[in-house]
């Protein structure tokens, strides 16, 4: 047992244990007065309640502990002259990492009002979660940061993100223990199966154990050290612990448990990497086969709130839920607590580490690392420095070829699969391009990248296994979106290029995930010292209209609804018709920067509508009038048939096809849409058209039929500002089950013989003629319901129906 001044054995040597903890002391006196204090930053004359800012938000219970780890974390980079950053998974415990990054310097050089002086200091403590200031979470203001503190449970799987493709790179990233039991967190514990030794970085989680949530305990912390061993070894990694409340004790505990984890890095990587066994967690015959590192990781256990006041108002508060946010009330309400905060801030002794002009005294401000080596000036954690431009494949050669409009049938995203095929090759040597997604791969029809690359995986394989290596462009072997999602955030906020294919109805199960990067790029994009990163590119296959066999669980196209929330600068959808156009719209999509793209196309046959040059045009203009499906050349239409996405396209085409062959003198006009916000006013999206140029499209005053691959109220909440109030959206409405293609649509009243009773139902002039149509779709719709039911598929005339052109 410890007796009185003595000190456990370890590797910090008395005077840099002092300066250690003195500049952790430092940071906890930063952390304190970032949450309090609207002035006297120094203490220099008694504290009164005029120097508190008048409304105290904020997190400290978190706070003392991840200042702890930043300093240990600073030391290894300096000693063994690291590559690292750090991720704050707690993200709430904002001042931590505000205070530090103030300390090494980088805070300042970003924002040079906030100077390293006592006038500095003062505004360092005043903007901090006040109005006009800086958020209480780590933010993407916050230098050194990919991870805003909203987005709880993403931590490690951001980590393993930009650790992918840079060998050189370690990867600090701190859980906390309630963020520990988020579902996103517990998944992401796996992604060591994913990690290659020998070409990616390293990430060393640190599981901070503090005891608390908000109001409850963690259950990380309350099972036994053993049963947390074993579930984190039978997770794969190799767990340090680091426990206690002495602070002399933890610094040297801590010191040794990092040396202990970089060595262990350190012998993984040099033996996956040529000098020797690729498992050095163990001694073993040389001879036999390499297998699946064990990495290194940390549990740090140390009191909720650490340093901070033990007992308020006679409640325990140290160690306990009480000291999640701010520990002391300091208001008009709470003088004598005015009086406490005086004394916790005075327990750090700013005297002995701030000079009287409030600079950090020289002997501790050498602790930090210098230049790019400091964890704020990182940058990777700043990703678009690093950003090269993609090398780009000719998307043309892979061009359908289209002698008539729909005369051909292709599965669009197969097409697609050979164009990422050549963009995986070409950027192959750059190791900056990567495939995501939870084993859809193949089922989206994207597999001719495997003919240039394999699945990344590291964990057992079988003979029996497809696609399978330790190295590859594609991850896509686990079924989770959340992970998949979280890599590719990781992957892109680093630097490089990526997508994520998808299923379309699961791609909501990242909604939040989604939402958070959409603002991190809103608001990093008003920074200019952000540089601008490749954009997060969806593609949303196997789409609500190809479903028919997996039935109503598998139909949801609401992520375009949720998407079109954001800010405009932000967003951009497409719903590319055909194949050509897929191609030429994800060529601009993998080209452009700072954006969020949501692609939905599908992969069954279908016909193909566009030569490649007429796809390239249409898709640039982003909408347009097909003159080839239209009669209304010279003169104004009767009605405007719209069109949306590949299946309202076919559609709309089968009804004009209908109209025109028993109605030829109705005029008809068809416009299609591939991209989304064109429909939206040039004043609310850079995108949208002017008011002039969707007239001239839409008319002012005619009927428009709209064929959407959507819920049809996102037509009306894009257009409301229009002047043509005549919109009729037909998409997607809730309706299916398990059935035939062509029946999915006619539940949901998509289909072309409800279209064309749409039309007649518009235009009374119509008269007899619209009659006796009207009659025949209704009659057909009957023929189809009873073929259906007998045959199982669908009447040949809608399986083979094709676009002629009518007489």
């Amino acid at each position: 047992m410890k007796t009185m001044n003595t000190v456990l054995p370890g590797p910090l040597a008395p005077e840099l244990l002092h300066r250690m903890d003195a500049y952790w002391r430092a940071a906890n006196y930063l952390s304190v007065g970032q949450l309090y204090l609207y002035d006297n930053p120094l203490l220099k004359k008694p504290l009164e309640l005029s120097h508190v800012k008048p409304l105290v938000v904020g997190h400290w219970g978190t706070t003392p502990g991840q200042n702890f780890i930043y300093v240990h974390l600073n030391r290894v980079i300096k000693q063994y002259d690291l590559d690292m950053f750090y991720i704050a998974g707690p993200g709430h415990g904002g001042p931590a990492l505000v205070g530090h990054t103030y300390l090494e310097g980088t805070y300042s050089e970003i924002y040079p009002d906030i100077s390293q002086d006592e006038a500095g200091l003062r505004k360092l403590f005043t903007q901090f979660s006040f109005p006009g200031g800086i958020s209480s979470h780590v933010a993407p203001t916050t230098p050194g940061s990919i991870h805003e503190g909203g987005e709880l449970g993403y931590s490690l799987s951001h980590a393993f993100g930009a650790a992918f493709d840079n060998p050189g790179l370690i990867v600090a990233c701190v859980i906390g223990d309630g963020e520990a039991e988020t579902g996103p967190l517990a998944t992401a514990w796996h992604s060591n199966k994913f990690l290659s030794p020998v070409s990616d970085g390293a990430v060393l989680p640190i599981l901070h154990l503090n005891g608390y949530k908000i109001s409850n305990p963690t259950v990380l912390a309350r099972i036994e050290d053993s049963e947390l061993d074993q579930f984190l070894r039978g997770c794969g990694w190799e767990p340090i612990f680091v426990s206690g409340d002495d602070p002399d004790d933890m610094h040297q505990l801590m010191a040794s448990a990092l040396d202990e984890a970089i060595a262990g890095i350190g012998r993984i990587q040099d033996h996956a990497r040529g000098a020797g066994d690729a498992n050095p967690n163990s001694p073993k015959n040389p001879n036999s086969p390499p297998t699946r590192p064990r990495w290194p990781m940390i549990v740090l256990k140390s009191p909720k709130g650490w340093t901070g006041p033990k007992v308020v108002d006679g409640l325990q508060v140290e160690g306990t839920f009480r000291s999640h946010q701010v520990p002391l009330l300091v208001d008009s309400d709470h003088l004598e607590h005015v009086g406490q905060l005086e004394s916790w801030m005075k327990s750090y002794r700013p005297e002995e580490l701030f000079d009287a002009d409030g600079r950090l005294i020289p002997e501790l401000a050498e602790l930090a690392p210098e230049g790019d080596r400091r964890m704020g000036a990182n940058p990777h954690a700043n990703g678009g420095v690093l950003l090269r431009d993609l090398r780009m494949p000719d998307f043309r050669v892979h061009a359908v070829e289209v002698p008539s409009p729909g005369a051909v049938d292709a599965e669009d995203t197969r097409v697609l699969g050979k164009f990422l095929r050549d963009v995986t090759a070409l950027n192959e040597a750059r190791r900056n391009f990567r495939i995501f997604g939870p084993d859809e791969t193949l089922s989206n029809m994207l597999g001719a990248v495997f003919e240039v690359t394999s699945r990344q995986w590291e964990a057992r394989t079988q003979r029996s296994d497809e696609f399978l290596a330790p190295a590859g462009r594609v991850l896509d072997s686990m079924l989770s979106e959340h992970q998949c999602e979280g890599w590719l955030e990781g992957y892109l906020l680093t630097g490089r290029h990526g997508l994520f294919n998808c299923y379309e109805a699961f791609i909501h199960i990242v909604d939040s995930m989604f939402n958070q990067h959409a603002k991190w790029l809103k608001v990093t994009a008003q920074l200019p010292w952000r540089h601008k990163i490749a954009s997060l590119n969806y593609l949303l296959a196997s789409h609500v209209w190809q479903q028919d066999h997996n039935g109503f669980t598998h139909q949801d196209p609401g992520f375009l609804d949720h998407v079109v929330n954001k800010k405009a600068d932000i967003v951009r959808v497409y719903l590319p018709p055909d194949a050509n156009c897929l191609l030429s719209v994800f060529d601009h999509c993998l080209r452009s920067k700072h954006y969020v793209n949501v692609v939905v196309a599908g992969k069954r046959a279908m016909p193909q509508w566009l030569t490649m040059e007429a796809a390239v045009v249409h898709c640039t203009e982003g909408i347009g009038i097909w003159p080839w499906a239209s009669n209304d050349q010279g003169s104004e239409p009767d009605v405007v048939m719209a069109c949306c996405g590949d299946t309202p396209t076919l559609e709309v085409l089968a009804a004009v096809s209908i109209l025109r062959e028993h109605l030829p003198d109705l005029k008809i006009r068809v416009v299609n849409v591939v991209d989304l916000m064109k429909l939206q006013s040039s004043s609310e999206h850079p995108h949208g058209l002017t008011d002039t140029d969707y007239d001239s499209l839409f008319t002012k005053d005619k009927h428009i039929i709209f064929g959407f691959h959507g819920y049809p109220w996102l037509i009306h909440r894009l257009t409301y500002r229009r002047a043509n109030r005549n919109l009729h959206v037909r998409g997607y409405n809730e309706e299916g089950t398990i059935t035939t293609a062509f029946d999915m649509r006619v539940q949901n009243r998509l289909d072309r013989f409800d279209l064309v009773q749409d039309v007649i139902d518009r235009l009374p002039q119509l008269g007899a003629r619209g009659a006796y149509l009207k009659q025949l779709m209704q009659d057909k719709l009957v023929e189809h319901g009873q073929y259906i039911a007998k045959h199982g598929r669908d009447m040949p005339e809608i399986v083979n129906w094709t676009w002629g052109g009518p007489e």
